[in-house]
């Protein structure tokens, strides 16, 4: 076992020696299972405990988590939920559908709590979002249905747009799930809609040197772990090359990204927590409807905003949840 396990459950190991056979350890243990980073997590990570800590469940006082950070690289993620579902953990929780997906892949009979961004019925993950079935139920919102909203945002901010690039990462799950519904959203603005493509990190230069030749009028970056995790170098190429971006999360928008849409961050990871507190308290996963955010935040970056020559208008202005200045 690697040190960090033992970091992790020292607690709960130690407690469980003294138990009766069969009887459950003291302190539950949590594997947290994220395609994203550390990095990138931080306030979703204080919401997530906030949820945990209204089911009456504290970390380091009556629970432990060990984490695993795919980094943005999907294909690491089997071997990371196999280490969890080996450690015998009481529940994964799983954040992005490649996560989810490994989870299910790893164990039957762990509980998995999830938060996904695409169409939880048809990747497999629950047999119906009222009565999940299975080991697996949690928070999901659909980042297809979303991508139009984005697109309006960014013709509101950007006067006389005509041409827009899409930041595509093909074979990924939730890049793969937007492409045909960005496609008809820009069709039915009147939009010309280009693709870039970066399978990993080290294509975003690349991509951005293709994206620059083009020169659009907006950048439509995909709902994708890799994109969030290399938010801020994205945020940083677009700035250099003067482009208006629109992004899924708020956390390249703080480190210098125009502006982005999507599921409050709040509500998501706290109902995260919540739903995982339960399953730690006996709920059965297959009992838990999935839920389904019905708050949206719309952030923008002013200063960006400002660098780009754009004026937001009071309208966007009065509707955004963060201004950042």
């Amino acid at each position: 076992m690697k040190r960090r396990d033992i970091l992790a459950i020292a607690g709960a190991t130690t407690l469980a020696s003294s138990l009766p056979a069969g009887a459950q350890p003291a302190m539950p243990v949590v594997g947290h299972l994220s395609a994203g980073s550390p990095a990138t997590s931080a306030l979703s990570l204080a919401r997530f405990r906030d949820g945990l800590k209204e089911g009456g469940y504290v970390e380091g006082r009556n629970v432990a988590i060990a984490f695993r950070w795919a980094e943005g690289s999907y294909e690491r993620l089997p071997a990371l939920a196999a280490e969890l579902a080996a450690l015998k953990v009481a529940v994964i929780v799983a954040i992005g559908t490649p996560a989810a997906q490994a989870a299910k892949q790893a164990t039957q009979l762990i509980p998995i709590v999830f938060q996904s961004g695409t169409d939880v019925v048809q990747s497999g993950l629950v047999a119906s979002l009222s009565r999940p079935g299975g080991n697996a139920t949690g928070v999901t919102f659909n980042v297809v249905q979303l991508s139009h909203k984005r697109l309006e945002v960014l013709r509101e901010l950007v006067p006389n747009i005509r041409t827009v690039v899409y930041l595509h990462r093909p074979g990924a799950v939730p890049s793969d799930a937007q492409l045909a519904d960005v496609q008809a959203a820009a069709r039915g603005m009147g939009l010309a809609l280009q693709i870039v493509e970066a399978h990993s990190a080290r294509d975003i230069e690349s991509a951005f040197v293709q994206l620059a030749e083009r020169r659009p009028d907006g950048l439509l970056v995909a709902a994708d772990w890799l994109f969030l995790v290399q938010g801020a170098q994205i945020a940083a190429l677009a700035a250099r090359h003067a482009i208006p971006a629109i992004y899924d999360t708020p956390t390249p928008v703080a480190a210098g990204g125009l502006v982005s849409y999507g599921p409050a961050r709040d509500d998501l990871y706290r109902t995260l927590g919540v739903y995982t507190g339960r399953v730690l308290g006996g709920a059965r996963p297959a009992d838990l409807p999935v839920h389904q955010p019905t708050q949206f935040e719309l952030v923008i970056n002013l200063k960006t905003a400002r660098a780009l020559g754009l004026t937001i208008p009071p309208a966007i202005l009065v509707r955004a949840d963060e201004v950042i200045e």
